[in-house]
């Protein structure tokens, strides 16, 4: 299967090829430093399924001796997003996070690389640049297309298998799932946006990948959020979002950006300070309640 044919036109978009359904599947139960443990997965009793394909920071030695020091940084992880839907696994959530750093692999890219947002500068799939384009490898060094396909084996596929089944069991159980895709950015990058972003970045590919109902509940809490907030701006939702959101198969999906320095401080953000990061936190669960209020009704 080439892997193109997972993204198509129309509604075939957001469709999943059978083969990615059928792929096996791998539950992190060891250690995360292992190709072998790609993510830690929890299947929760609710329609809600929140991913993080960002938040892992695993270098495997083989990889992490072969790059520098902004390589070996890992600072474009999600730092501690996950950390904010804490609440959504207490109530019955599915939770899906990556164990490995987006330097390896970036599980919210195309499986072929396929430009999400053409003519704007993107990582790739492995990238060999920070997003400052600062290279990630000592030179040559970099991992050629073998290893490229042995990373996508190992650890994108897997992945995505696991999502798609945390949300066709959600589905099965109540009729409808809605995921969220959750990531977070620094709030200056001048290779992807202009100035800073808004603190909370709402992506739904123009309404594709939910039904109106649930987009014009989103543009509601445009307007009570006590946080700025953007609905399809700058990010409009990344492949996770695109490929898994199916409102004609009842499954639905909502990335959702937040700018790291609201609820990290950014000289530690791999410190995850609650006490900081609650405001935040009653926002989503706000949110989340109303989405899934929405998603609801629909059904």
């Amino acid at each position: 299967m080439e892997a193109r044919n997972l993204i198509s036109d129309g509604a075939a978009s957001r469709s999943l090829d059978k083969a990615l359904r059928n792929r096996s599947t791998a539950v992190m139960s060891a250690s995360p430093h292992s190709l072998n443990a790609p993510f830690i997965s929890h299947q929760g009793t609710s329609p809600l399924v929140i991913a993080a394909p960002h938040v892992g920071t695993c270098l495997p030695p083989d990889i992490a001796r072969r790059m520098n020091d902004t390589g070996l940084s890992v600072n474009e992880t999600d730092f501690n997003v996950h950390r904010l839907f804490d609440f959504a696994q207490t109530e019955g959530a599915s939770t899906l996070w990556a164990t490995h750093s987006r330097y390896v692999i970036d599980l919210n890219r195309a499986p072929d690389s396929s430009p999400l947002y053409p003519g704007r500068f993107e990582t790739p799939l492995c990238p060999l640049t920070d997003f400052d384009l600062n290279p990630i490898y000592k030179a040559g060094e970099e991992p050629d297309q073998a290893e490229i396909n042995l990373r996508r084996q190992q650890l994108w596929w897997p992945y995505h298998a696991e999502l798609e089944r945390l949300l066709e069991a959600a589905r099965e159980q109540h009729g409808f799932a809605l995921l969220i895709d959750a990531h977070s950015i620094r709030p200056e990058i001048p290779t992807l946006f202009e100035g800073r972003l808004p603190d909370l970045s709402f992506g739904t590919d123009d309404g594709q990948t939910v039904t109106p109902a649930l987009k014009l509940k989103l543009q509601d809490y445009l307007t009570i959020s006590p946080f700025s907030a953007v609905l399809d701006g700058r990010f409009k939702g990344g492949y996770t979002t695109r490929a898994h959101g199916r409102p004609e198969d009842d499954i639905y999906a909502v990335q959702v950006e937040v700018v790291q320095d609201v609820y990290l401080d950014m000289a530690a953000p791999q410190i995850f300070d609650e006490d900081r990061a609650q405001p935040l936190i009653d926002a989503l669960k706000v949110l989340t309640k109303a989405l899934l209020l929405a998603a609801k009704r629909v059904n």
